[in-house]
């Protein structure tokens, strides 16, 4: 089926396009809409025919018309546009190696993700376009395995059948895990061999079964045994095995997010997708990044640019609220690798050896007593023990002194993060019901997020505190569905079992039907029903049944048909089904990202988790946004209370 989004032009006439682009650069000045128009909506088999009828018309080469009439981005995205596709990568790879430095992003870019023949028909309109050979030069500009890697890449030699030897499989899992984490140093040439000439069916069931065997995706080793482009590229290799079209998507939000644009990325990828997989590509983004290409672009460019970028996108995914099966597939292998991962979930604080609740008690006193506090002496005492540890130090110091070291307590930050914080941080919540207004965002990621047991533990320190009952106060300040979606979370009752995939096809043929005109049996009703009380395993059975059923994603379909709290309440539910550690990654990772830092959000989730998963969120953390949650923190925070995060942190990945 073709996915791209542009397509031949019907009733093509070339000698009538060639006159109508010379007529709009005749004269002075150029009519740029008629331009764009023209060339965004043929492909570039009819562009070149034009070219050809162009040069016999009018004796002169419309490439070099254009260039002399058009300006800065426009001209590089329409010009691009002329090219045949490998003379375009032959452009773009002979601009990223010319001169001084070279754009091994570019490289990466385009080597990593071609097929083997795009890759031979690469390297000959390089020796055409150039009189050079691709290899030497990149050989002449590039140094190490990342070199190795690229010439590997450039044979264009990847194997295509597609059928498997599962005994391979299991051998080339087992030689990388024993190339990189269970050997001293890393035989970087296994790497080399495996990732660059296996099928890409062949690599995709070895990504599964090195997940089985290493308890962690391939992408986290290669980030701790690879570095530098090496790494890069891959990773880059290996994200187009599991997905081009994800890969793209991913290439195309970096380009746009944060201040600035990288347009040569942006236009390479326009160009060199639009008759491929843009609308794979569409999809994928829109799925991932919660908002359509359309509008990113449209939001981060402007002018004939933005026009003829719009064009080649070839429509807004927001307006039309489709779902196509490549981002159902990019889903379901997400959730597919999720269920046969045996990840074992582990903190960053571990009860301290050789406990002395006394001797840390005087410590702290001692830190806190007389002008000034010794902030480093309490940072060593409250992040190096446990939880339970504290409590016992609380018990301790009340016992010495006659009282907690609350009043004397120096804090940092919005001053969340105390002694007494415990697992359940139960301190945390009459704030949320006081005042004017709830803040349901912290409602939502506490009770969508915590166990059986925490839930009920929850229910019985807040009674202790606040001589009130949770259910009670939820059910006052909350309101309809989302009140009950709350209270059923409150009562901490979820089933625990296996999963059982009869009912789980049931449950998803449930959550599909959008038929139902029973009142009482409405859809909030029904994904509340699913969603409060099915074991987690079960609910990833559920998940993919419901992709297999519809071709949709669940978050896709509440986001579709949910609206407010409700709506965040059932995706939080979901992504903590789907992975609990990096749900709570991304709500660090927004907590620190642009302006401003929501402390409260990042404390609170720091101190909560670093008994429980946090290990494994730092892991997500570098998987998901290419930066360590250590290093986020180290540049969003400052003083004592980075010190302190740091610590909770436990290590820089």
């Amino acid at each position: 089926v073709y996915r791209g989004s542009v397509k031949d032009f019907p009733d093509f006439d070339a000698s009538q396009d060639a006159e109508a682009l010379y007529n709009a650069m005749k004269g002075f000045g150029s009519d740029k809409e008629a331009i764009l128009d023209l060339i965004t909506s043929r492909s570039n088999k009819q562009r070149v025919e034009i070219c050809q009828a162009y040069k016999s018309q009018y004796g002169k080469d419309l490439i070099a018309d254009l260039k002399y009439e058009l300006t800065g981005k426009f001209e590089r995205l329409i010009v691009s546009l002329m090219r045949p596709p490998p003379y375009s990568d032959a452009k773009e790879i002979k601009d990223a190696i010319a001169g001084i430095g070279t754009d091994e992003k570019c490289l990466i870019e385009i080597l990593a993700s071609r097929t083997n023949q795009e890759i031979h028909d690469l390297v000959a309109a390089y020796k055409d376009a150039y009189e050079r050979d691709l290899e030497a030069d990149i050989v002449g500009d590039t140094s190490g395995h990342f070199k190795k890697m690229l010439v590997v890449l450039l044979q264009g030699t990847r194997e295509e059948d597609d059928v498997v030897s599962e005994d391979l499989v299991e051998q080339d899992a087992k030689d990388l895990l024993e190339a990189g984490e269970l050997k001293w140093g890393t035989d970087e040439a296994q790497f080399i061999y495996i990732l660059g000439r296996r099928s890409k069916q062949h690599l995709r069931l070895v990504f599964d079964e090195y997940l089985k065997i290493s308890g962690k995706p391939i992408e986290r080793s290669i980030r701790g045994e690879l570095s530098g482009d090496f790494e890069k590229l891959m990773l880059a290799v290996v994200k187009c095995v599991r997905s081009t079209a994800e890969y793209f998507a991913d290439r195309l939000y970096k380009a746009m997010k944060g201040l600035g644009t990288r347009d040569n990325t942006l236009i390479r990828i326009m160009v060199s997708r639009s008759e491929i997989d843009m609308l794979d590509i569409r999809e994928v983004f829109r799925t991932k990044y919660e908002k359509s290409l359309y509008n990113m672009i449209k939001e981060d460019t402007s002018g004939e640019y933005k026009k003829a970028l719009l064009k080649l996108c070839g429509g807004d995914d927001d307006a039309a609220g489709e779902f196509f099966p490549e981002a159902a597939q990019v889903a379901y292998r997400m959730w597919e690798l999720s269920a046969v991962a045996k990840v074992e979930l582990r903190g960053t604080i571990q009860p301290a050896g050789n406990f002395n609740d006394d001797g840390d008690a005087q410590v702290l006193r001692k830190a806190m007593k007389g002008l000034g506090t010794d902030e480093g002496a309490i940072i060593e005492v409250v992040t190096q023990r446990s939880n339970a540890q504290r409590q016992q130090i609380l018990k301790a110091y009340k016992a010495h002194y006659g009282r907690q070291p609350r009043p004397a307590w120096h804090s940092w930050g919005d001053g969340t993060m105390s002694l007494s914080s415990t697992g359940t941080l139960i301190t945390h919540y009459a704030t949320l019901f006081q005042g004017a207004g709830t803040d349901e965002k912290v409602l939502i990621e506490i009770m969508a997020t915590r166990n059986n047991q925490e839930i009920k533990a929850i229910n019985e320190a807040y009674q202790e505190a606040y001589h009130k009952n949770l259910e009670d106060d939820l059910s006052s300040d909350t309101s309809g569905h989302f009140k009950r979606i709350l209270v059923s979370l409150a009562l901490g009752n979820r089933d625990e079992g296996p999963e059982n995939l009869t009912q789980a096809h049931e449950d998803a043929k449930k959550l599909a039907d959008v038929s139902s005109n029973d009142s009482s049996d409405s859809l909030e009703t029904r994904f509340l029903s699913i969603l409060c009380t099915r074991s987690y395993p079960h609910l990833r059975r559920v998940f993919q049944e419901f992709i297999k059923m519809t071709n949709h994603d669940v978050e896709h379909a509440i986001r579709k048909r949910m609206s407010g709290d409700v709506k965040d309440a059932f995706l939080a539910i979901v992504r903590s089904v789907k992975n609990k550690p990096a749900f709570f990654a991304d709500k660090l990772y927004k907590s620190m990202k642009g302006v401003g830092t929501d402390e409260r959000t990042l404390t609170r989730i720091m101190i909560s988790r670093s008994e429980i998963d946090l290990f494994n969120i730092r892991g997500e953390f570098i998987d998901l946004f290419d930066k360590s949650l250590h290093h986020m923190i180290e540049k969003d925070t400052s003083g004592d209370y980075r010190k302190a995060l740091l610590a909770l942190c436990g290590g820089e990945d």
